[in-house]
């Protein structure tokens, strides 16, 4: 079977790029807003770097988040099947 892919352009810190993906337009439209959102965020606090060390560290950070909330989920699992006995 052949998934239909849904292909957008985006903007990320004043590039454009063109994504493909199996999500919704508008859930990738959100990925690159939280993306460039992040990147700026970086770029404030941080006005000596530049684009490739933003994304870097956005990069760092989402990665950084993603285990944490994977780290909640497992212990959050546990206290579920204590609960569960």
């Amino acid at each position: 079977m052949d998934e239909q892919k849904t292909r957008i352009a985006v903007e990320i810190y004043g590039q454009t790029y063109k994504m493909v993906g199996s999500e919704t337009s508008s859930h990738m439209r959100m990925v690159a807003t939280l993306v460039d959102d992040r990147m700026r965020e970086i770029a404030s606090t941080n006005p000596n770097l530049d684009s490739t060390k933003i994304a870097v560290l956005t990069a760092v950070n989402s990665v950084h988040d993603n285990l944490k909330l994977k780290e909640q989920v497992a212990q959050l699992k546990d206290e579920l099947k204590m609960v569960k006995g």
